[in-house]
């Protein structure tokens, strides 16, 4: 299961990346790469008894030069995004094995046009589903706006993922224009945020 906590430092995959992995596991050991190093079991109940789950999305913006194009990829856990979609369509939505894809991709792209808002040099943009994969408890998203030839030096981005679920929901923003890259973010109530380059 993955910690909820990697996702903020999470960024979209990137295939034949060999950085090391980090991740909990259920025998209360922390794997970095293929090197095993124990916890110690009071501590760790401790720590497990007070422990407040953590609601965070992650959101990557990232204009695509050499195909003019901004791209977004949205990182939610699966659990919560389901509670929210399952709540927006009226019927329990299945994200890792969905009866008609379609119908889940209109979902998706719903969910998300109606809660990230993002303007580029003052222009709202409307982007399209690209397509969703799962990555082991969350999925990830991906969107594309077309045309985008100059590089904007102002996105201005409205997010609030799963806030009408979550009164505690943290929103991270990661923005990347011509190598560089700034992030903010958005704690529930707070959905605006303004990214300068």
């Amino acid at each position: 299961m993955e910690n909820r906590e990697s996702l903020e430092n999470a960024s979209a995959p990137n295939p034949g990346s060999s950085a090391p992995a980090i991740t909990a596991t259920a025998s209360n050991a922390l794997k970095v790469a293929d090197t095993t190093v124990k916890t110690c079991r009071p501590f760790v109940l401790q720590v497990m008894v007070f422990a407040h789950p953590l609601y965070i999305s992650v959101t990557e913006i990232n204009h695509n030069a050499s195909d003019k194009t901004l791209e977004v990829s949205c990182k939610i856990f699966a659990d919560d995004f389901e509670k929210a979609l399952t709540a927006a369509a009226n019927k329990k939505v299945d994200l890792f094995n969905p009866k008609d894809k379609n119908e889940v991709d209109k979902l998706i792209t719903d969910y998300i046009k109606k809660h990230l808002g993002i303007k580029l040099d003052g222009k709202a943009v409307s982007f399209s589903l690209v397509g969703f994969e799962r990555e082991e408890d969350a999925i990830w998203s991906y969107f594309q706006v077309t045309g985008i030839s100059t590089a904007p030096k102002k996105i201005e981005i409205m997010d609030n993922i799963l806030y009408e679920v979550y009164d505690k929901e943290i929103n991270l923003v990661h923005a990347s224009v011509g190598g560089n890259r700034k992030s903010t973010k958005l704690d529930a109530p707070e959905a605006n945020a303004v990214i300068e380059f």
